[in-house]
C-alpha cells in the first residue's frame, strides 16, 4: 500500500511539473499540418469511423488507432483545442512514470532523474506541445506497456503475458509504426542482463513480434510512398550518402540530448555528398564510440547497450528509409521522441553512478537533481511558447533558420487566408520561398491565390499551372484551377480538375462540393445528389451547399423543401441576396404574391448592388401595375449592369404604361440591341405598341409582322396589325 501511494504520489509529481512547463500551449491553435490530422469534416461520422480503418486515403497517414483517438476526442469536445493539448501532456507525463517503472525493474540507477529528465526536456516539446503528434505521445505509452508486458512474461513465461505484450505493441503500431524496432530493443535488454542468448528462450518469443514489426513498418513505407509522396529527386541518395546522413543525424540527435540548444521547428537541411571527406567524420565517430562500447563489454555491457537502444529507435528516422519531412530537413526533434527513453536513461543511469561516488548524502544528490532539472524546464516553458499559433512558429522558425522555405511558404499562404492581413507581406514571404526552393509547387500555388485576390486571373492561371506541373498530383491546385475556370464559366474544364482532385483525394471535401455546384448548374441533378449529400453532411451551413440544394428541390418540383434552404443559405453568408432572390421567385411559383414581394426587398436591402434582385422587384412590381416603382427598379438595374438584356425591355414596358412613349421606344430600342431580344415576338410586338401609340405607324406594322414572322401564333402581334391597317 505504501508503494502504490509513493508511486501515485510521483505520477502526479510529473504530471504536474509537466502541466506547468507546458502551460504556455494548454490552449494552443493548431499548427501546420494539425489541421490535416485532427478529424476532418469527411469523417466525423460512425461511417466515417469505419473509413478510418479500412481507406487509408481517408486520413493524412495511415494509423487508424491515432486517428480513431482523434475522432473521439472530436466527438468529446469538439475543435476546442485545450483538451487535445492536455491529452499530449497526460500522455507525456504517463510515459515519463512508466519508463520510471521500467527502469527500477532493470534495476538502472538514476530511474527516478531520468523520468523527470524524459517529462521535462525541452527537446521533447515538439512532440508534446504539437497537437499532431499524438502518435509519438500515444505510440511510446503503448511501447512502454508492451516493454513492461514483456519483462513480465520473461520471468513468468505466461502465455498471457505474452498475448498482453503483443495486444500493446499491436495497439502502437497502429499508432505510430516507428515503435516496430521494439522486438529488437528487448533482445537488446536481454542480452544486457544476462549476456549471450539463447534462441529458445531470449529470441523466439520475440520472432512474431519482429514480423507483426515488419508488416507494420512496411505498410508506413507504402502509404509514404503511394499517398504522402515520399519519392522524386528529393529522396535520391545512394547508400554512401544514406550512411553520411544517418551517422550524421546520431551524431545531432545526441548533442541536442546534452545541450538542448537553439531547437527548432525545421533545421537546415544538409547538403550530402560522398565527395565531401569531412561528412565522413560523423559515421566514422557513431562507428568509433560503437567499438570503443564493444571493447568494454566485458567489464559493462551498459554503453553499449544504451547505444544500440538508442540507433535502433532512431532507426526509421535515420534516412534508410524515405519519410516525406526529408524534403525540409533531414532531422526533426519530434523523430527522436522514442529513441530518447534510452538516451535520457543513459545519461540519468551515468549522472546517478558519479553522484553516488563522489556525493554520500542521498538528499544532496537529490538537490543537484533539481538543480539540472531547472533551467531544462525553463527552455521547455519558454519553447511551448512558440506552438501557441502557426504564425508565432513560422516567424520564431524563420527567424532561427532563415532557409526554412517550408516556413515562408506556410507563413504567406496562412496570411493569404486570413482577413485583414497584409496579402503584400504573405506575397513577399512566398517569393521568398521560391527563391530558397524554385521548384516549390506549393510556394506556386499560393502565389496564384495571391494573385486571385488581387484580381489578375491570368497571372494566378499561371502559377497554378505551374504548381500542377511541378507536382500534378497537388489537390489544392487542382481546386484552384478548377475555381477559376467555374468563375470563367468553363464548366467542362472545371469539371475536370474537382475531379482529378476528387480522385486523388476522395474525400476532399472542396473538391466533393464544387463538383457538386457544377453538376447543378449544368442539371444534372442525379450526379450531383450525393456529391451535395455528402458535402451537406460533413458542412451543413455551407451556404453554396445550401443553395444548391435549394435550386436541386426546385429542379425536383419539390418546392416546399427549397424554402428552407434558402432561408439558411441566406442567413450563413450575410450580404448574399441570390438565394433571398430565388426565395422570391418560388413563392411566386407558388402564388404567394406577398411572400415574394418580401423576399425581392429585404434581397435589395441586402445588396444594393445586386442588379438581378432589383430586376426581380422590378418585374413584380411591374405585374401589379405599380409601373412607376417598377420603371424606377429597371432603371437602376441598368446602371447597375447595362448587360441585362431583359431589364431593358421591361423598362420599356413601365414607360409604355405610363405614357412616356419616347423614353419607351428608346429603352427598346437598346432592347432590341441585344440577340435575346432581337428574335423576342413578345418584345417585338410590345416595341410595336409604343410605336403606334407614338403615331409612328409604319414602324409599328413592321414591328408586328416581325413579331409574327418570329412566332405566327402570336394572336396579339395579329390583331395590332390589323389595329394599324397593316401600316397602311
Amino acid at each position: 500500500m505504501k508503494g502504490n501511494k509513493a508511486s501515485a504520489a510521483i505520477w502526479a509529481a510529473l504530471l504536474l511539473s509537466t502541466l506547468v512547463a507546458y502551460h504556455p500551449v494548454w490552449f494552443g491553435l493548431p499548427v501546420w499540418d494539425d489541421d490535416a490530422h485532427l478529424t476532418r469534416e469527411s469523417i466525423r461520422s460512425w461511417e466515417g469511423l469505419k473509413l478510418i480503418w479500412i481507406e487509408p486515403k481517408s486520413t493524412q497517414q495511415y494509423y487508424p488507432l491515432m486517428h480513431s483517438a482523434f475522432w473521439v476526442m472530436h466527438r468529446l469536445w469538439g475543435d476546442a483545442t485545450l483538451g487535445y493539448h492536455l491529452v499530449n501532456i497526460f500522455l507525456h507525463a504517463t510515459s515519463a512514470w512508466l519508463l520510471l517503472v521500467l527502469l527500477r525493474r532493470l534495476a538502472v540507477p538514476g530511474a527516478l532523474f531520468a523520468a523527470f529528465l524524459f517529462a521535462l526536456h525541452p527537446v521533447q516539446v515538439e512532440s508534446v506541445a504539437w497537437i499532431t503528434e499524438l502518435k509519438n505521445t500515444l505510440s511510446t505509452l503503448f511501447y512502454l506497456l508492451a516493454a513492461l508486458a514483456y519483462l513480465r512474461f520473461d520471468e513468468t513465461r505466461r502465455p498471457a503475458a505474452w498475448a498482453t505484450t503483443a495486444a500493446w505493441f499491436a495497439a502502437g503500431l497502429l499508432t505510430k509504426t516507428v515503435v516496430a524496432t521494439l522486438p529488437i530493443s528487448l533482445a537488446v535488454v536481454l542480452w544486457w542482463k544476462r549476456g549471450p542468448l539463447s534462441w529458445r528462450r531470449d529470441l523466439r518469443p520475440l520472432l512474431p513480434l519482429v514480423v507483426l514489426g515488419m508488416a507494420g513498418g512496411l505498410t508506413t513505407a507504402w502509404v509514404e510512398r503511394t499517398y504522402i509522396g515520399a519519392t522524386g529527386s528529393g529522396f535520391d541518395f545512394s547508400v554512401i550518402e544514406r550512411v553520411l546522413i544517418a551517422g550524421r543525424a546520431v551524431c545531432f540527435y545526441a548533442a541536442q540530448l546534452v545541450w538542448p540548444a537553439n531547437l527548432m521547428f525545421t533545421y537546415p537541411r544538409w547538403t550530402v555528398s560522398q565527395a565531401v571527406w569531412w561528412q565522413y567524420l560523423f559515421p566514422a565517430a557513431v562507428a568509433a564510440v560503437m567499438f570503443l562500447c564493444w571493447r568494454l563489454r566485458d567489464r559493462t555491457r551498459g554503453p553499449l547497450a544504451a547505444l544500440l537502444l538508442y540507433g535502433i529507435a532512431l532507426g526509421p528516422a535515420l534516412g534508410f528509409v524515405n519519410i516525406y519531412p526529408f524534403i525540409y530537413s533531414f532531422v526533426a526533434d519530434h523523430f527522436q521522441y522514442t529513441a530518447t527513453l534510452a538516451g535520457l536513461a543513459f545519461l540519468a543511469a551515468v549522472t546517478a553512478t558519479l553522484a553516488a561516488r563522489f556525493i554520500s548524502s542521498p538528499r544532496v544528490r537529490t538537490a543537484i537533481a533539481g538543480v539540472l532539472l531547472v533551467p531544462l524546464s525553463v527552455l521547455t516553458w519558454q519553447l511551448s511558447h512558440q506552438y501557441v499559433t502557426a504564425e508565432t512558429l513560422y516567424r520564431s522558425t524563420i527567424a532561427r533558420n532563415p532557409s526554412a522555405w517550408m516556413a515562408y511558404q506556410n507563413l504567406g499562404g496562412m496570411m493569404l487566408g486570413t482577413p485583414g492581413a497584409d496579402i503584400e507581406e504573405a506575397a513577399s514571404l512566398i517569393r521568398e520561398s521560391l527563391r530558397l526552393k524554385a521548384d516549390n509547387a506549393e510556394a506556386h500555388n499560393n502565389l496564384g491565390y495571391y494573385y486571385q485576390r488581387r484580381g489578375d486571373r491570368a497571372a494566378a492561371r499561371r502559377e497554378y499551372e505551374e504548381a500542377l506541373r511541378l507536382e500534378p498530383k497537388l489537390v489544392s491546385a487542382h481546386n484552384n484551377v478548377g475555381g477559376l475556370d467555374q468563375t470563367e464559366g468553363r464548366l467542362d474544364a472545371a469539371e475536370g480538375h474537382y475531379r482529378e482532385a476528387l480522385r486523388l483525394d476522395p474525400y476532399n471535401n472542396d473538391a466533393g462540393r464544387n463538383l457538386g455546384l457544377i453538376l447543378t448548374s449544368l442539371g444534372r441533378n442525379a450526379e450531383a445528389a450525393p456529391l451535395l449529400a455528402r458535402a451537406f453532411s460533413d458542412n451543413p451551413g455551407h451556404p453554396d451547399v445550401l443553395d444548391a440544394l435549394g435550386i436541386q428541390a426546385v429542379r425536383e418540383n419539390r418546392l416546399q423543401d427549397a424554402i428552407p434552404y434558402y432561408e439558411a443559405a441566406a442567413a450563413a453568408r450575410p450580404g448574399w441576396a441570390a438565394p433571398l432572390v430565388k426565395l422570391g421567385l418560388l413563392y411566386d411559383r407558388l402564388g404567394r404574391v406577398p411572400d415574394a414581394m418580401t423576399q425581392y426587398e429585404r434581397a435589395v436591402q441586402t445588396d444594393p448592388s445586386f442588379a438581378v434582385a432589383h430586376d426581380a422587384l422590378g418585374y413584380a412590381l411591374l405585374r401589379q401595375n405599380r409601373f412607376a416603382d417598377a420603371a424606377a427598379q429597371f432603371t437602376e438595374t441598368i446602371r447597375l449592369d447595362p448587360s441585362m438584356a431583359e431589364s431593358h425591355a421591361s423598362l420599356g414596358a413601365a414607360l409604355q404604361a405610363l405614357g412616356r412613349l419616347d423614353a419607351s421606344i428608346a429603352a427598346y430600342r437598346r432592347a432590341l440591341e441585344f440577340p435575346v431580344n432581337a428574335q423576342s415576338a413578345p418584345v417585338r410586338n410590345s416595341y410595336g405598341v409604343s410605336l403606334a401609340q407614338r403615331g409612328l405607324v409604319r414602324e409599328a406594322a413592321a414591328e408586328f409582322r416581325e413579331a409574327l414572322r418570329l412566332d405566327p401564333s402570336l394572336q396579339d402581334a395579329r390583331n395590332n396589325l390589323t389595329r394599324v391597317g397593316g401600316g397602311r
